[in-house]
């Protein structure tokens, strides 16, 4: 492979959520000195980057996405110095760090809102505030992600702000050329301390329209009450973000091998990744078209694949993170072949692939009691009938052993028979199969940057060919749960071909 190839877009990223991942000191939350201890376990998937959640200061209101300070790092999860061993052990292994940056918004503990809040003037604009309506209503219909209006009022400013989430993540004004500076700061004091790369929360959701025109509404005036039945024109991706995006390129550029991988959710996620990896934007982006999929068709990649067809810019995929149900439980139902042929074809498809961790161990969707739930939003949505544990049940402890202890949040029975330690000492376990996928793409040129060829296939089967130079491999998929005589017991296979097309030999199930 050249060496003018940039290395994300060779890579396999494997994210990490600090509170969960490794417990150093016994308080039942994960911290930067587990992490660092746990490296070598990831260096040994073969994977090139870690992505990490958010460790910085904060209420915990959305544990870690209100930031009260950028450039820190919370009490919870160590210090500084423990980030700067983590960023040196991980180099050492030859891993990549990219660090989660939550610039949309902040806490409303941050120094920033405080004194935007209390009307300091060289804060005053830094946060979106309007005028009530003359009855004193909120200045719009736009509604928050999180349940409720996107506008809360306070009483000391005798206006409303504008909150996309929590009430407690007032929303930054990137109308104001000083947020864009200030945030410029806070990207060059991480990629000061080595940092590889961020990934950026909810990018599309940086600039408002000034004019703060309502939504339009789905299915009548009544509807406007929630936020699944507007479309979201107006309180997100807005152009003005995609000029601090070109900013933000530029400073990048300048250090180097750096890049950014930006998280997009809009009502068009593959039009608008493309709009966001355009080239002097981002390097890379990926949105929920995967993550909110509650069944793995073949439709489904089929459309994301072609959706990049004869595009400049270069996706990226993940089936799980911390924001939505464990893709074995949700795209798979639980069931093992299935979970791991998805995971065989995350690792096939063109772009940078994203893994959660535990997907390397096929932990399903964790099941908690309803007085077990943390996260505001699952708990908001809670109903005794569907017991859905939300971002909770995917954001459980890492089972590294059978006894690994409870911390914030309990350990599902079933994910400690999956555990690190019982799974390593199994050949045919989905650590094992994760391990050799990874060792597939990392030397197929093809796989890493080839281009794509779909393939008729019948219904339920998903194939396509990956070719560059010299190389072609058949990529196959059985998504449908039908025994196939074609396809092995596993449900893929990837197949090297000649230079006619035939097959020469499975090289990868």
């Amino acid at each position: 492979m050249s060496d003018t190839v940039p290395w994300w877009k060779r890579a396999v990223f494997y994210q990490i959520y600090p509170r969960s991942f490794a417990d150093s000191n016994g308080d039942g939350i994960g911290d930067l000195a587990g992490i660092a201890a746990r490296l070598d376990y990831v260096a040994a998937l073969g994977v090139d980057a870690v992505w990490l959640s958010p460790f910085f200061p904060s209420p915990m209101k959305d544990f870690g996405y209100d930031v009260s300070d950028y450039r820190g790092v919370d009490p919870a999860f160590g210090t500084l110095a423990d980030f700067d061993a983590l960023v040196a052990e991980a180099h050492r292994l030859g891993l990549k760090i990219v660090i989660d940056q939550v610039w949309s918004h902040t806490s409303d503990q941050h120094p920033w809102f405080k004194a935007s809040a209390a009307g300091d003037p060289a804060f005053a604009d830094w946060y979106v505030w309007a005028d009530a309506k003359a009855d004193g209503s909120p200045p719009n219909n736009w509604r928050a992600s999180f349940g409720g209006p996107a506008w809360a009022w306070h009483p000391g400013r005798q206006q409303y702000y504008l909150h996309n989430f929590l009430a407690e993540q007032p929303d930054l004004n990137f109308h104001c050329a000083t947020v864009q500076e200030a945030i410029l700061d806070v990207a060059r004091f991480w990629l000061d301390r080595g940092v590889d790369g961020f990934r950026l929360d909810v990018i599309n959701y940086l600039a408002h329209d000034r004019l703060l025109r309502d939504n339009p509404v789905r299915g009548g005036e009544a509807a406007a009450a929630t936020i699944r039945f507007q479309r979201q024109l107006h309180n997100k991706s807005q152009p003005q973000a995609l000029t601090f995006v070109e900013r933000l390129r530029a400073l990048l550029d300048s250090y180097g091998e750096r890049m950014a991988v930006g998280e997009i959710f809009d009502d068009d996620m593959l039009g608008r990744q493309r709009e966001y990896t355009e080239p002097g934007r981002l390097h890379t982006a990926y949105s929920f078209h995967l993550l909110n999929a509650v069944r793995a068709t073949p439709a489904l990649f089929l459309s994301a694949i072609e959706a990049w067809a004869g595009a400049e810019g270069w996706p990226s995929w993940s089936l799980g993170n911390h924001d939505v149900a464990r893709f074995p439980t949700r795209q798979a139902q639980d069931d093992p072949r299935l979970t791991r042929t998805l995971l065989a074809l995350l690792l096939c498809l063109p772009g940078t692939p994203f893994l959660y961790q535990g997907e390397e161990l096929g932990l399903p969707q964790a099941r908690l009691p309803f007085q077990a739930l943390r996260d505001p939003f699952t708990i908001a949505s809670w109903t005794d009938a569907a017991q859905d544990a939300g971002r909770d049940g995917a954001r459980t402890p890492m089972p590294w052993t059978p006894d690994t202890p409870d911390g914030w949040l309990p350990l599902d029975p079933r994910h400690r028979t999956m555990s690190v330690a019982a799974q390593d000492a199994d050949p045919n376990s989905m650590l094992h199969l994760t391990r050799q996928m990874i060792a597939r793409r990392r030397a197929s040129p093809a796989l890493q940057t080839g281009e794509t060829i779909l393939r008729d296939e019948p219904d339920g089967v998903l194939a396509f060919e990956r070719r560059l130079g010299d190389e072609r491999l058949l990529c196959r998929f059985e998504l449908a749960g039908t025994e196939r005589p074609d396809l092995p017991a596993f449900g893929h296979a990837i197949i090297r071909l000649d230079a006619a097309g035939n097959p020469l030999e499975c090289v990868a199930p």
